[in-house]
C-alpha cells in the first residue's frame, strides 16, 4: 500500500501544468529565481500562455458547445517540459496488471507519478458517464491501495481526493492512447529557464497576432474576437449563434459552456487565466531582467476584469433561469474546491437541478426574438471590448520584448 504520507502539493489548478507544478513542488525542486517551487503561471507561460481561441461543435445526441480556448493548446505539455529541460520518464503499456505495477513501484521509488484518467469516468467531477464522451487529462498520484481499494489523487482542488483504486483502474483505461501511461519527472535545467520564458512569450505574441500552427486564423487571436462577434450578431453568417445556438435549449447550451470554459475549466476564480499570465509576466520581468513586462501585467489583469464581465454578460441576473444556471455552476465548483470529492452527492443533485433548466428551456423560453438578438449584440460588445484591452496588452507586450 504505497501513500506519499508527505505529499502536500495541491496549488495546481490545470491538469497539464497543475500537476507538472505539483509533481516538481513534492520533489523539493525550487525554481533559481526565487528559491521557491516553480509556480503554476511560469509553467503556463513557457508551455505558450494566454490566448484566445474560439469554437462550436455540435455532435448528434448532445447540446452544442461553444468551445473558449484561453491558453496555449498547441502541445503544451511537451513544449514545456522540452524548454525547461525537464526529461520525462514515461511508462506505457496496455497490459492492465503491467499498468498498476508500474504506478506501484514508481510511488514505492518516492516519486508523485502523473497518470492519465478520464474525467467522465471520476465520480468527484459530477460528469455524465457517455459511452461517446471521453476526455483523459494528466493527474497526480500519491497513494494507491490497491488491496483495500482505494487511490489518493492530486487533482485542482486544493486538498487531497480520494477514491476507488477500480475506478481510477478503469479511468486510466477509457482511452487507448493514454492507456495506463505513467510518468515521472527529472529537475529543470536551471540555466534554461530564460529561453524558456522567451519562448513562451513569443508564441503567445504570435497566436494573437499570426496565423496559427493549425486551423484557421480567424479561430485564434485578436480575429478570435471578431470572428466570435460576427457569429453572434450576424444570422446569416455560416456559423452564426442564430443557426448553431437558436433560441431554447441550444442557446443555453452555448452560453453555460462558453461560461464554464472562461471561469471554470482549468482554473478557479482566474477569468480566462488572464490572471494567471499576468503573474507570469511578472516572473518573467525579473528572470530575463525586462522591466517593462511588469508594466504589461496590469493590463492582463484588466483584460481578467473584462472577462468576468463577459461572463455575467452570458448568464445575465435579469434573466431567472440563466441566473440560476450560473449559481448553480459557481456553487458546484466552489464545493469542489472547498471539500473536495464529500462534495460529490451535492455535485450530482446540483448536475440534475442544471439539466432540468435546460429542459426548461425546450418549452420555456425566457426570451422572445427581440430579446434573443438584444442578448446576443450586448455579449458581442463585451466580446469586443476585450478584445481592444488586448490588443493593447499585446501591442505593449511586444515593446516590452523588442
Amino acid at each position: 500500500m504505497p501513500l506519499l504520507a508527505d505529499y502536500n502539493s495541491f496549488t495546481g489548478r490545470h491538469w497539464e501544468t497543475g500537476s507538472i507544478a505539483n509533481a516538481l513542488a513534492y520533489r523539493g525542486v525550487s525554481a533559481p529565481h526565487t528559491g521557491q517551487p516553480y509556480t503554476e503561471a511560469l509553467l503556463m507561460g513557457v508551455s505558450g500562455g494566454a490566448v484566445m481561441g474560439y469554437f462550436n461543435f455540435g455532435y448528434e445526441g448532445h447540446d452544442p458547445h461553444a468551445r473558449i480556448l484561453t491558453r496555449n493548446t498547441f502541445d503544451p505539455w511537451d513544449t514545456l517540459l522540452s524548454r525547461l529541460g525537464i526529461v520525462q520518464n514515461v511508462q506505457h503499456t496496455a497490459k492492465p496488471e503491467r499498468g498498476v505495477r508500474n504506478l506501484v513501484e514508481a510511488l514505492e521509488e518516492g516519486h508523485a507519478p502523473v497518470v492519465w484518467a478520464d474525467i467522465f469516468s471520476l465520480p468527484y467531477n459530477a460528469l455524465p458517464l457517455d459511452d461517446g464522451m471521453w476526455a483523459m487529462f494528466p493527474h497526480v498520484v500519491f497513494g494507491y491501495d490497491e488491496p483495500g481499494n482505494l487511490a489518493h489523487l492530486a487533482d485542482r482542488a486544493p486538498l487531497p481526493l480520494t477514491l476507488s483504486a477500480d475506478v481510477l483502474h478503469a479511468a486510466r483505461a477509457r482511452v487507448k492512447k493514454d492507456k495506463f501511461r505513467v510518468v515521472t519527472f527529472d529537475p529543470p535545467i536551471a540555466d534554461k529557464l530564460a529561453s524558456a520564458v522567451q519562448l513562451g512569450i513569443c508564441d503567445a505574441i504570435k497566436l494573437y497576432t499570426e496565423a496559427p500552427p493549425k486551423g484557421s486564423k480567424n479561430n485564434f487571436g485578436l480575429k478570435a474576437y471578431e470572428w466570435w462577434a460576427e457569429q453572434l450578431t450576424n444570422p446569416r453568417a455560416r456559423m452564426s449563434w442564430e443557426k448553431e445556438f437558436p433560441a431554447g435549449r441550444k442557446m443555453l447550451a452555448g452560453l453555460t459552456s462558453a461560461y464554464d470554459d472562461i471561469m471554470y475549466f482549468g482554473k478557479h476564480d482566474d477569468p480566462a487565466d488572464r490572471d494567471r499570465f499576468a503573474d507570469f509576466l511578472d516572473e518573467a520581468a525579473t528572470i530575463l531582467n525586462r522591466p517593462a513586462l511588469s508594466n504589461v501585467a496590469p493590463e492582463f489583469r484588466q483584460s481578467a476584469a473584462a472577462w468576468r464581465k463577459l461572463s455575467l454578460a452570458l448568464l445575465p441576473d435579469e434573466i431567472e433561469p440563466f441566473a440560476r444556471y450560473r449559481e448553480l455552476t459557481d456553487r458546484s465548483n466552489q464545493i469542489f474546491f472547498e471539500r473536495g470529492a464529500e462534495a460529490t452527492g451535492e455535485r450530482r443533485q446540483i448536475a440534475a437541478q442544471l439539466e432540468a433548466i435546460l429542459a426548461e428551456m425546450e418549452t420555456g423560453f425566457p426570451l422572445e426574438a427581440q430579446g434573443v438578438q438584444s442578448m446576443r449584440e450586448n455579449i458581442a460588445s463585451h466580446v469586443l471590448a476585450i478584445r481592444d484591452v488586448e490588443a493593447q496588452a499585446v501591442s505593449a507586450l511586444q515593446a516590452a520584448m523588442a
